[in-house]
């Protein structure tokens, strides 16, 4: 009998957890042989869900954030130099200067970038990085639990996170493979790579390529596209409650047919709360017409604002909130962790609503997977408040590009179409589907629900090579 293989999976935030703990993936990885343990990161006591867990403590180097910082400014410069494509200024985020400690830093960070060009400065930065972590207590206890628990793979769910680059490091230097997870089909631009490891899981061919066009030091055979496990539940029809269930649960109207609309974080969508008014507004109308229409308002897991609240009281008859089934474990959005019942819950909102409307949001794609269309809101309002936002800005985002076919969605130019939109996206859906389907097959690797198994054998094809 061949002997068992250990991997652990490391869960910096709550979006792998819902990935890799919450999904199928570990039926699957036992099923193929292999052991699995999560080693936890996040606020969630996952010991106490059953999932079998180790965890560490320590702090990462009090420079690393800052660095990480340069690193990003100079790869969307590189960027913008290998493109001349200025949309990678709109990934930069503005430095702080909201007290004597945060102005310096800015000031000191301006002098870097002065005084380095994006290449090479993206180099210095990334060695610095490692060698100020190597030198941390963090670094210390990653390889001690690593040496006790001696994995044949250590894997990581977000490519993104800093705290992850000790416990890599560690890895690499005691010989025990490493690969990570590239978790968002928005994340490449956007230049978040903090992690260097042996082996890249990505979503797709095009993703792939992405992510050798940004990083150059990654070489084709170091990146495997297996898809993501993320959108698997909403292929499990038993997770599907009956109707009657579901909208007695949620106090819907069973005379009613519903669309979603689903909630940006307040720096994507700033104006969300006038696109749902907007929508409502639309809703009425249509409903006076003869539609029975309401809404299930889904707002972002980590807006925790009352920013709807006016809305939503005014709206009363028309919009039902059903808040996502996150637990907020700290301040920081990325502290917002998902349960296993949000799964559920968004699977059924999905299977029940008629359609989904936002702004640019990767629900088209969850949406799909029950062959429903996606409006995304396209145009201002009136009142901007907002200085330099703007939905143009939006979708000239680089991942919007990936898009086959503006047919992919419906597109909400103005209040006053709202209603003929959603009228469509109604009865003549066929159209929107296909060409969503035509965009979600580029975007992620089919068949979709496939993604946990093809992750299991690259996995096993890393260990045993």
């Amino acid at each position: 009998m061949s002997e068992t293989k250990k991997i652990l999976i490391l869960l910096p935030d709550g979006i792998g957890m819902r990935n890799f703990a919450y999904t199928d993936f570990l039926v699957t990885a036992k099923a193929q042989g292999l052991e699995i343990i999560f080693w936890n990161d996040t606020a969630l006591d996952l010991a106490a869900l059953g999932y079998p867990q180790v965890r560490t403590s320590g702090l990462i180097h009090w420079k690393t954030h800052l660095l990480k910082t340069l690193r990003i400014e100079f790869d969307l410069s590189a960027n913008i130099r290998r493109s001349g494509d200025a949309i990678y200024d709109r990934y930069r985020f503005p430095f702080s200067y909201r007290n004597v400690r945060q102005g310096l830093k800015s000031l000191w960070m301006h002098a870097y970038l002065a005084t380095h060009s994006p290449q090479k400065g993206s180099v210095k930065v990334r060695r610095e990085i490692k060698r100020l972590e190597r030198r941390t207590p963090y670094y210390r206890n990653c390889v001690r639990l690593l040496s006790e628990e001696r994995p044949d793979l250590l894997f990581c769910t977000n490519q993104r996170i800093v705290r992850a680059i000790a416990p890599m490091l560690a890895a690499q230097d005691l010989g025990i493979p490493t690969a990570t997870f590239i978790f968002s089909w928005d994340n490449l631009p956007k230049a978040t790579m903090a992690l260097e490891t042996d082996h890249y899981l990505t979503w797709s061919d095009h993703m792939k390529n992405e992510l050798l066009h940004y990083y150059d030091y990654i070489r084709p055979e170091q990146v495997a596209v297996t898809g993501t496990p993320q959108f698997e539940p909403h292929f499990q029809k038993q997770r599907v409650l009956p109707r009657e269930d579901f909208f007695a649960q949620y106090r819907l109207d069973a005379k009613r047919k519903y669309i979603c609309f689903s909630g940006d974080d307040v720096t994507t969508s700033p104006h969300d709360p006038q696109y749902l008014s907007d929508t409502a507004d639309a809703v009425r109308e249509l409903n006076a017409g003869g539609h029975g229409l309401g809404i299930v308002f889904r707002r972002c897991p980590v807006d925790f604002s009352g920013r709807y609240d006016a809305v939503l009281a005014k709206n009363r008859d028309i919009i039902t909130a059903i808040d996502p089934k996150w637990e907020k474990m700290g301040a920081a959005w990325n502290t917002v962790i998902p349960t296993n019942a949000d799964l559920d819950l968004q699977v059924n909102t999905i299977a029940h609503c008629e359609m989904v409307i936002n702004l640019g949001s990767s629900m088209v794609f969850d949406f799909v997977t029950a062959g429903k269309p996606c409006a995304f809101i396209n145009y201002d309002v009136a009142d901007k408040g907002v200085t330099g936002w703007s939905v143009e800005t939006i979708y000239k985002f680089v991942h919007f590009r990936s898009m086959p076919s503006r047919d992919a969605v419906l597109w909400i130019d103005s209040p006053q179409s709202s209603a003929q939109v959603i009228r469509r996206g109604l009865e003549d859906k066929a159209r929107t589907v296909k060409a969503a389907n035509e965009w979600f097959a580029k975007i992620n690797l089919q068949p979709a629900e496939g993604a946990s198994a093809r992750i299991v054998q690259e996995f096993k094809k890393i260990i045993n090579a």
